[in-house]
């Protein structure tokens, strides 16, 4: 299975992002980070959440629902629930 290269300036993937805020959780439910490290992490951690719900969002506007008729398949757009 081939798999997508990225350019050196693309953006980090999403697993790429949500590691990173993983390990920033973990660092500061820990507890042992200085009052400004720990506001640095928390900083970063709000900022990569709102990239990975960005992230979640787009590829759900993307997701085709698959509806059978009879014994075909037909792919219609998803509809998201109003906002």
């Amino acid at each position: 299975m081939a798999t997508k290269k990225r350019s050196a300036d693309a953006a980090p993937l999403f697993e790429e992002q949500l590691a990173k805020l993983e390990s920033l959780v973990e660092a500061l439910e820990q507890g042992e980070l200085s009052l400004e490290a720990s506001m640095l992490s928390f900083e970063q951690g709000i900022t990569l959440a709102r990239e990975c719900q960005k992230a979640l969002s787009e590829a759900e506007q993307k997701v085709a629902l698959l509806t059978r008729e009879g014994d075909d398949l037909h792919e219609q757009p998803f509809a998201l629930d109003a906002q």
